[in-house]
């Protein structure tokens, strides 16, 4: 008997009552495995007001879907507020203006409806799913401009150009150089120090893409480009023309500055970053030259270099 208490009888154990077993079996067995984010009913809302915000901040990055061959014929879009309206500006070829629905209607949004508006280039308000399948990806800040296929002029084209001008020919070609930002950056150095166009090749080498119109802040609107078959081929007919061939390359046999040909016709070869010049590129070149840096860098990439050997011919051509 416990100490206070009443004498009697032990408490009888409550059994359980007919029927819940069941119950109790089913409350041990939870209710199964959580949920994906993905299907949860929020998800959809919150992931757009997250990107939209990335894109309204003009930063963020977003894994960009695979990426489907073109044709060569195939409208290329640019996305980005600053890269449209500066390609409005310059006067880039255009046919379509898409801004998305609700879009935060800013000053570089308003002048370039203006400029399309003017220029007589359609207008269409579409979702930002739309903008997004458009520009495979890249953060366009709910605008982007659709151009045109680039009309790639014939190689001697280049030459004629000069020529007309009374100018001393200065053409830029490009040797494994993929990607359509250098494209674009060379471009850039190549209009700012009076080069008469650039030479690709029309295999495994960058194109004038969106990519490349964006990074060239409109300067492709005034400087041919023009596409080679085959690039060894081209060269040669060049040197036939009596254009000198100067090659850019790390292992080059003299300082670019010490070039004795850089007030002559000329066609500057820039080749990739990682692996130069190739060997039928290198046997057409009268010169192979490199540029002097210190030793802790290795290597420019192709924007870099271009710009650089490009502003020494400019030097010597007005001594």
């Amino acid at each position: 008997m416990a100490a206070g208490g009443k004498p009697g009888r032990p408490a009888k154990k409550k059994s359980p009552t007919k029927g819940t077993g069941g119950q109790r079996r089913r409350g041990l067995e939870g209710r199964g495995a959580t949920p994906p984010a993905e299907m949860r009913h929020w998800y959809k809302d919150k992931a757009r007001a997250e990107r939209v915000a990335r894109e309204e901040q003009g930063g963020g990055t977003r894994r960009a879907p695979a990426r489907t061959r073109r044709s060569d014929d195939a409208p290329e879009y640019i996305g980005g507020r600053n890269p449209v309206l500066e390609a409005l500006q310059a006067g880039v070829p255009a046919s379509v203006l898409y801004v998305a629905h609700r879009v935060d209607n800013d000053d570089r949004v308003r002048d370039s409806v203006k400029i399309a508006a003017d220029r007589g280039i359609a207008l269409m308000e579409v979702t930002r799913d739309k903008l997004d399948r458009l520009t495979e990806g890249a953060v366009h800040q709910g605008v982007a401009l659709q151009i045109p296929a680039y009309d790639y002029a014939h190689p001697a084209e280049l030459v004629e150009l000069a020529r007309d001008a009374a100018e001393t020919p200065l053409i830029v070609a490009l040797d494994g150089v993929t990607d359509p930002r250098n494209l674009g950056a060379i471009a850039r150095s190549a209009t700012a120090f009076g080069a008469h166009g650039l030479l690709v090749p029309s295999r495994r080498s960058a194109g004038v893409t969106g990519g490349a119109w964006k990074t060239s802040a409109g300067t492709l609107a005034t400087l041919r480009v023009a596409r080679a078959a085959n690039l060894t081929a081209a060269l040669r007919e060049y040197r036939d023309e009596g254009l000198f061939v100067i090659g850019l390359d790390g292992a080059g046999d003299a300082e670019i500055g010490d070039v004795d040909l850089l007030a002559e016709p000329l066609v500057v070869v820039v080749g990739s970053e990682g692996k130069g010049l190739s060997r039928l590129v290198r046997e057409q070149c009268d010169v192979v030259a490199r540029i002097p840096m210190r030793a802790a860098a290795e290597s420019l990439n192709a924007g870099v270099a271009a710009g650089v050997t490009l502003y020494e011919v400019a030097r010597h051509r007005r001594r």
